[in-house]
């Protein structure tokens, strides 16, 4: 037979009271006895039940991410980052993909979230871009009262929100390709709704305008994070005349930049030696393509711990509205000095 939280209480020699206390994470236990509670609930396999902790708390214990990003690489750290915050807290994580592109309007993009929340009685909402920036996403989320964290918004606001910094991790990966020598490098621009876009391309073009350089318009292409918007952007950027063809390409993530490696071998170009590619993200992918990518290490699993943490903290903890976190510039093989 299953076991109960009875069974828990008598083995531990305490009161349900305290096992409860206990996997709710709650304060005023001793760690000693929070240990022996949390050893004896794995050795019985015990596992409180969803519903009924829901009746006694008010909580559904339930938290959804919500997306609408074309890079299954970002979504899936986020998303595994923000499983083991809610696992560590007793939570469960829905994730729910949307699609509220600029055709949509405001009036059913409403209703389209509405109907979404009606159906998920969450205890709060992760928003991942372009979502963390979508006003009718966040009237309806403020209107029933749930909370959300934003991951990597255009700006603070009132909600708390995890990110990095998007400029000066994108200004020192341009600034690694200059001093390898590249002074002909191109840019693949995200998409147009992600606020990170705009700071990416700011980030280039800061360290291009400070080493002297004038960025032409064909050196610029745009994407939407996507392998093949990625695709499209290397063929327009290498299938000029040859004068125009960059020595460098910066895309702004490693799908992007993982097509711009694709499409240069298809064109007979080597990498890094005939043209050195860069992305952004550091996601699996990065390590899987060959040459490995030199990206930029963005700490989506954390972001999306963080995320989740601050929805499922006790109410004594303190909430920390806004945290940017460290990024790292990953050197690997797909980018060479050049000759």
């Amino acid at each position: 037979m299953k076991a109960t939280i009875t069974d828990v209480a008598k083995r531990a020699g305490v009161s349900m009271k305290t096992v409860s206390r206990v996997l709710n994470n709650e304060p005023n236990v001793a760690e000693n006895t929070r240990a022996r509670v949390k050893a004896i609930a794995d050795e019985l396999r015990y596992s409180p039940n969803l519903a009924a902790r829901g009746l006694a708390t008010s909580k559904s214990y339930l938290i959804a991410l919500m997306y609408d990003n074309p890079s299954p690489n970002y979504i899936s750290h986020i998303q595994r980052g923000a499983i083991d915050a809610c696992r560590e807290a007793g939570y469960h994580l829905v994730v729910q993909p949307f699609s509220l592109g600029d055709l949509v309007s405001t009036d059913e993009k409403i209703r389209t979230v509405r109907r979404v929340m009606d159906r998920l009685p969450v205890d709060g909402v992760i928003l991942t871009p372009p979502l963390s920036d979508n006003a009718a996403v966040l009237e309806v989320l403020e209107e029933l009262n749930i909370k959300c964290v934003r991951v990597a918004p255009k700006n603070g606001g009132a909600q708390p929100f995890v990110g990095m910094d998007d400029e000066t991790a994108s200004y020192q990966m341009t600034q690694h390709l200059l001093n390898q020598g590249h002074k002909k490098i191109a840019f693949i621009r995200g998409h147009a709704d992600h606020a990170a876009t705009s700071l990416r391309h700011a980030g280039y073009m800061r360290a291009m305008q400070e080493a002297g350089l004038v960025v032409s318009e064909n050196l610029i292409a745009q994407g939407d994070f996507s392998f093949e918007s990625g695709a499209a952007a290397a063929r327009k950027l290498l299938g000029g005349q040859t004068e125009d063809i960059p020595t460098a390409i910066f895309a702004s993530n490693d799908d992007m930049a993982a097509a711009v490696i694709s499409v240069a071998g298809q064109m007979g170009l080597n990498v890094p030696e005939t043209l050195s590619v860069c992305g952004f993200d550091d996601t699996p992918l990065a390590r899987v393509v060959w040459p490995a990518l030199t990206t930029v290490r963005q700490p989506i699993y954390k972001m999306g711990h963080q995320a989740a943490k601050e929805l499922v903290r006790r109410s004594d903890e303190q909430s920390e509205k806004g945290q940017i976190l460290d990024f790292e510039i990953m050197l690997r093989d797909s980018v060479a000095k050049l000759k």
